[in-house]
């Protein structure tokens, strides 16, 4: 029988402000490690800033808001699932590849429907700016 490899428990956290603590020091890693994760934020602010400028609507700009953190949610658990799996080793498995390739995958699906909101929120606003 094989031996199971143990990792050392994290202590449990307490308080509500240490989760809030732990939760910022996720979004800091992103922030700090992922290109990606900069990059949908400078996509973001021009959005808000655009939004701001066109003075959309507040039905327009939740529907900005939802795909804007749709995308920051899914780059963050794809960080999260690309650094569970190196965890196990630094090997190559075909369903380590799989797993990161899905959790890519997701990133992909939020970035195209940010687009296509972003598109369909922004048309009458370009397109009015544009006729004159």
């Amino acid at each position: 029988m094989a031996k199971k490899k143990k990792f050392p428990r994290l202590p449990k956290t307490n308080g509500l402000k240490e989760k809030f603590s732990l939760a910022l020091a996720g979004i800091s890693y992103a922030w700090s490690t992922q290109s990606n994760f900069r990059l949908h934020l400078l996509a973001a602010l021009v959005t808000l800033l655009a939004a701001f400028l066109f003075r959309l609507s507040a039905r327009e700009f939740l529907f900005l808001l939802f795909a804007i953190f749709l995308v920051f949610i899914a780059e963050m658990l794809n960080t999260a699932i690309e650094l569970a799996v190196d965890l196990f080793g630094p090997g190559h498995h075909r369903l380590a590849k799989a797993a990161k390739d899905v959790a890519a995958g997701a990133v992909l699906l939020a970035a195209i429907n940010s687009v296509i909101i972003g598109v369909l929120v922004f048309y009458p606003y370009l397109a009015a700016l544009f006729k004159h």
